[in-house]
């Protein structure tokens, strides 16, 4: 018999939650799968989980709005075992250069949506037997090159998820379940999708991680796998970054 499981993946129309969601994706598995405003994306991520064997139900909204962030818990059904805090944005631009409401605004969109999801979602992660919580930080939030890439309005709301998900760490400890963080470095969009940056820009970017290359949204999607498994029944609180050796510079 196979055990049922159900998953929440916030962000899953593109990228790493795309990645995450097919890859977890088998019978007996339910994703719940959340994005702000790509439905033809989300709605192509369910068919191809569908196919794989999955149940899925789609919820939509924007994460800043505590609403939102109830409404995708309630969309579990009652049974939440898997939470993946994915859905996020960047602000690429210096503090001199931000609008007075920047700071608030990536904190509301990331901070205060983490705080939301696993606000609701605590009461069902502590009735479940395998019960786990992965949130998607950013190497922004560790590096701050001078003269290099700096998001300090990303940065401040993602060092904010990593405190909040530790603290969580803590509080569920009790329960079993654990909650970690795993924190990407620069990674490939997916093929197709829209960018600002040129080819010689992607190049620069690559010049500066040791392995000489973006990462893939599979490989980010991959840790996290691993830290949804029985195998990492004893790792809680830590940050895992992927990100090509980037933070050893």
């Amino acid at each position: 018999m196979i055990q049922e499981t159900t998953c929440l993946i916030t962000g899953a129309a593109s990228g790493i939650g795309r990645a995450l969601a097919l890859r977890l994706a088998r019978p007996g598995l339910r994703l719940v799968l959340h994005t702000r405003r790509n439905r033809t994306g989300l709605e192509a991520v369910a068919e191809d989980a569908r196919g794989r064997g999955a149940e899925t139900v789609l919820t939509y909204g924007d994460l800043s709005d505590s609403a939102v962030c109830l409404a995708a818990v309630d969309a579990c059904g009652g049974r939440l075992d898997w939470l993946v805090s994915n859905a996020g944005f960047s602000n690429s631009r210096r503090v001199a250069d931000l609008p007075e409401d920047a700071a608030r605004e990536a904190h509301a969109g990331i901070t205060d949506a983490f705080f939301h999801l696993i606000r609701a979602a605590q009461p069902l992660l502590a009735t479940s037997e395998r019960g786990r919580v992965v949130a998607v930080s950013s190497f922004v939030a560790h590096r701050f090159p001078p003269g290099g890439d700096l998001f300090p309005a990303s940065a401040q709301a993602k060092a904010g998820l990593e405190a909040l998900a530790k603290a969580f760490a803590a509080e569920m400890a009790p329960h079993r379940v654990t909650v970690n963080v795993v924190s990407p470095g620069y990674i490939q969009k997916d093929p197709g999708a829209h960018s600002t940056l040129t080819p010689e820009r992607f190049a620069e970017m690559a010049a500066r991680i040791p392995f000489g290359r973006l990462g893939a949204a599979n490989e980010v999607a991959a840790a996290i796998g691993f830290l949804l498994l029985p195998d990492a029944a004893y790792i809680t609180g830590q940050v895992v970054h992927v990100d090509g050796g980037l933070g050893l510079g």
